[in-house]
């Protein structure tokens, strides 16, 4: 079984609601990408979303994109992600990785080299903003074939047909984006995204993580109630941008999402009571 249904399984089981936090690798900096990744599983992640740095990062608003910068000039390219998820799965074999980015670098990789080298490093899933259900006839079996599921995204804008499709696709999660817009957009109304996914969840038993514009302990709490995970990338990211050294950017790893672990683990054991 993938580490992401396995993960998935032991938190339906345990009655809890996931924590993914989003970093983006050679942020904030090389040698601190993999002890912020132990930091984050130490206060409570449950998966790790790993950014690789592109050039063009359509879907990411400013913070995001400043840091593929950075990254970039660090010369972190796929190679180098691949390379610290390997590292990552010396110490720790059973928390779930996705990469989440673009498909230009995986094109310039060559989507075989690419399958095949993940799988080895240790790479769950893949998640490319810029790969649709519609366009991922290619990728999708290539990657499954290799036992990596492939994410998808779904928005308040997609049309219910296109939705439907998207569902029946769906592996691993569904990334459900609170919004119409970029990362780290200030908009988030939680009572807006409930009832769209409680009627995702009903049409599909794969789980439906929910994610951007989650910022605060309250607004992950709010999630909580009615997602399968809660996914907070563009505050965590802004939260280590200051700290290259790996010591602190792991300590500020740690510091920013334990709030965020027990405000979700309350939220969940109050919608349960």
């Amino acid at each position: 079984m993938n580490r992401i249904d396995q993960r998935f399984a032991d938190l339906r089981a345990a009655g809890r609601t996931g924590l993914i936090p989003f970093v983006t690798a050679g942020d904030p900096g090389v040698e601190a990408t993999v002890p912020v990744m132990h930091a984050l599983v130490a206060a409570g992640a449950d998966l790790i979303e790993l950014g690789v740095p592109f050039s063009d990062p359509m879907a990411d608003g400013p913070t995001i994109q400043r840091s593929s910068e950075r990254a970039l000039a660090r010369g972190v390219g796929l190679r180098k992600v691949l390379a610290m998820v390997a590292e990552f799965r010396r110490a720790d074999a059973t928390t779930p990785v996705v990469l989440m980015g673009y498909l230009n670098p995986l094109e310039i990789f060559g989507y075989e080299r690419f399958a095949d080298t993940a799988r080895q490093a240790g790479v769950d899933g893949v998640l490319m903003v810029d790969s649709p259900v519609e366009e991922a006839g290619e990728l999708t079996p290539l990657l499954a074939r290799h036992g990596i599921e492939q994410i998808f995204l779904a928005a308040p804008t997609t049309a219910d047909a296109r939705l439907a499709r998207v569902v029946e696709r769906a592996r691993g999660f569904l990334y459900y984006v609170s919004f119409a817009g970029i990362t780290g957009a200030d908009r988030l109304a939680v009572g807006d995204v409930s009832a769209k996914v409680a009627a995702i969840r009903a049409a599909t038993g794969t789980p439906v993580a929910v994610g951007f514009g989650v910022r605060e302990p309250q607004q992950a709490a709010g999630i909580a109630g009615f997602a399968d995970a809660v996914v907070v990338g563009s505050a965590l990211v802004e939260h280590l941008a200051p700290h290259a050294d790996p010591g602190a950017a792991a300590a500020a790893a740690g510091a920013f999402l334990a709030p965020l672990r027990a405000a979700v683990d309350a939220a969940r054991t109050r919608s349960a009571a």
